[in-house]
């Protein structure tokens, strides 16, 4: 369990979101109260309210805080030429970027049905589909379109599916990334037709 980042000190909006992500991770986002969290960080609960007045404000916070690299490699990706070695490195900080935000992954995994009716289950989607954009042809075909969104869904998986797994979870990382590259080449340059 050593992936999770040490709390940050200090800040009391980032230990608010801290000490919420574990405990929506722990016990559910539903079963989780605001009363608990303030008990859990030994504040009040009107000290809670000065930063988030509900708990899908708190969890709207993290979301915006670790996707903040993904909404700039998006805003990156856009300026960029279509070349294979534009795709490869946004393939590559986009394992970084998942990787900063483990934590939440986590939680949304845990907590699908939660996350698809909050605000941010819809962001999600449209951020996924941003990215497929930058890494398929404008005029892919079937094929090369699923190779990338697959590409991309290999890179979730490589954090959600494999976490159980024996091993180093960098070098599960770096294994899924490699799979994504394989991926996005193929349909960038899939070679004679069969």
């Amino acid at each position: 369990m050593g992936s999770r980042p040490q709390p940050r000190r200090g800040n009391t909006r980032q230990r608010i979101q801290d000490v919420a992500l574990d405990l929506f991770a722990e016990q559910g986002y539903e079963k989780t109260s605001l009363r608990e969290i303030a008990e859990q960080l030994d504040v009040t609960k009107a000290a809670l309210y000065y930063h988030f007045k509900t708990k899908e404000d708190i969890l709207n916070s993290i979301f915006e805080d670790l996707n903040q690299p993904v909404e700039e490699l998006l805003a990156w990706g856009k300026e960029q030429p279509r070349t294979l070695e534009t795709k490869k490195e946004i393939l590559v900080r986009y394992s970084e970027a998942l990787n900063r935000a483990t934590p939440l992954f986590r939680f949304m995994q845990e907590n699908q049905a939660t996350v698809r009716e909050l605000s941010i289950g819809h962001t999600i989607k449209n951020r996924v589909i941003a990215l497929v954009d930058l890494i398929k042809e404008p005029d892919a075909p079937l094929t090369d379109q699923v190779r990338c969104f697959t590409a991309l869904f290999a890179m979730h998986a490589g954090m959600h599916a494999l976490r159980d797994a024996e091993g180093d979870p960098e070098e599960k990382r770096k294994a899924a990334l490699e799979v994504a590259i394989e991926l996005v080449t193929k349909a960038h340059d899939p070679g004679p037709s069969a």
